[in-house]
């Protein structure tokens, strides 16, 4: 089995083509079920940011998987292949291994080092665990992602070296003349990125933040957190006509601020910054068109972000992330061949015994004592036999080839597939 990933990001498309393809929370639990569901798939999660999805599956073959895993990326996006095939990316087996760790990491974020992906990369893994999708293979390989994030972070400073993708926002919406302090701050949303955004404003010294969502509760307690106020959705008109400051990020379905909102919250024609920070995007783009508006979305974002990351940490994470890919990697093969080192010593086993067998009914009258000297000689001569070989085919299977040396073991020593099978096999499904 080998690991597959078929995704999209800011890396790969626009944000027009990303907000068509981005799934809400029921749509990212479907998507994982409707990959687990393929022919060849036998593990699946979904890692779904503001500014990636990525369907990473554990498959016994990659065409027909890569098809299938494909459509079911861009079939919700009602886009059509040849338009958004161009923007997919595919990483296989060791590549896939490399990106995953990249991604925790935080190389292949817009905010280069941003901490938030590491928490959505926990969140793939425990949906695929709760939904039951996720197996040895990607529990494994995702519980070390985890920790080659921690390590580039621990190690590194590479989560201060650039802003987050909300402190990058502010910044520029700063540079606009709408500092966050001593502003009336609306924030859109109550998920992690609003939560982000929220701590972050209240540390910038906004007078004032309101958090507005759908679900009251949800807003309550975010808002609770930081002696904010919360709104519902519905309340969201009288909150624009407050705010100075617009954080969008609740990713709906749908634009939850439109055009005629704004103009009915500034009569006065006051100033207005719009931080959407969504995907799908919450704040209709024409609302530039009005006077004294600015808007700021992700695609601003990209290229400002781009070029802040600083080089000498990325450098050393890219170190980091190239030796635990490498050891990763080199465990996962030498695991590979253990259940024909394992079936090939039990054959031996089974041939000792035999032998022994059939000792004693030629020399029946040998002594326990000579019997018991006879089976560690037979024992050390068979030991002998198989150490060299078994010591070299967990150093050959490291060596990168297309060359199968656990196959060609258990073809030279005519092994029985199922005994080989059988060492891997979970218990019960015998």
């Amino acid at each position: 089995m080998s690991v597959l990933v078929v995704g999209v990001s800011h890396n790969s498309a626009p944000v027009s083509l990303l907000e068509r393809v981005s799934p809400d929370a029921d749509a990212v639990s479907k998507l994982v079920q409707s990959v687990a569901a393929c022919e060849h798939v036998t593990e699946a999660t979904v890692i779904a940011t503001c500014n990636r999805v990525e369907i990473y599956a554990d498959v016994d073959r990659f065409h027909g998987s890569v098809e299938e895993i494909s459509r079911l990326l861009i079939e919700p996006s009602g886009t059509s292949t040849d338009t958004m095939l161009p923007h997919l990316y595919v990483h296989y087996d060791d590549g896939a291994v490399s990106h995953l760790f990249q991604v925790a990491a935080g190389l292949d974020s817009m905010a280069v080092g941003e901490g938030q992906i590491l928490g959505q990369t926990r969140e793939a893994l425990r949906l695929g665990q709760e939904l039951g999708t996720v197996g040895p293979a990607l529990n494994v390989l995702f519980q070390q992602a985890l920790r080659v994030g921690k390590r580039s972070r621990a190690e590194t400073d590479i989560d201060s070296a650039a802003p987050t993708l909300v402190g990058a926002a502010i910044d520029r919406s700063a540079r606009h003349g709408s500092d966050v302090a001593g502003r009336r701050v609306a924030v859109v949303g109550a998920g992690a990125m609003a939560g982000l955004a929220v701590a972050t404003v209240s540390r910038r010294g906004a007078a004032e933040v309101v958090v507005v969502n759908r679900t009251r509760e949800r807003a309550e307690r975010l808002a609770a957190d930081y002696s904010g106020r919360s709104a519902a959705l519905a309340e969201l008109p009288a909150v624009l006509a407050e705010a100075d400051v617009v954080i969008a990020c609740a990713g709906a379905t749908g634009v939850l601020v439109t055009r005629a909102q704004v103009e009915a919250a500034r009569p006065d024609g006051r100033p207005m910054v719009f931080l959407d920070l969504a995907l799908p995007h919450d704040v209709d783009p024409s609302v530039v068109e009005l006077d004294a508006i600015t808007r700021i979305d992700l695609a601003d974002l990209a290229q400002e972000l781009e070029d802040s990351a600083a080089g000498r940490e990325v450098a050393e994470v890219r170190r980091i992330v190239t030796e635990e890919v490498a050891a990763f990697v080199a465990a996962r093969r030498s695991a590979s061949v253990t259940p024909t080192v394992v079936a090939l010593r039990s054959m031996a086993t089974s041939v000792v015994e035999a032998e022994m067998e059939r000792l004693d009914h030629r020399l029946p009258e040998l002594s326990p004592e000579a019997r018991a000297e006879v089976l560690r000689s037979v024992r050390r001569v068979a030991d002998k036999l198989l150490h060299e070989p078994t010591v070299r085919v967990r150093e050959l299977a490291n060596e990168a080839g297309a060359v199968s040396y656990a196959a060609a073991l258990a073809e030279l020593f005519a092994l029985d597939p199922e005994a080989v099978d059988a060492v891997t096999r979970p218990e019960g499904l015998a």
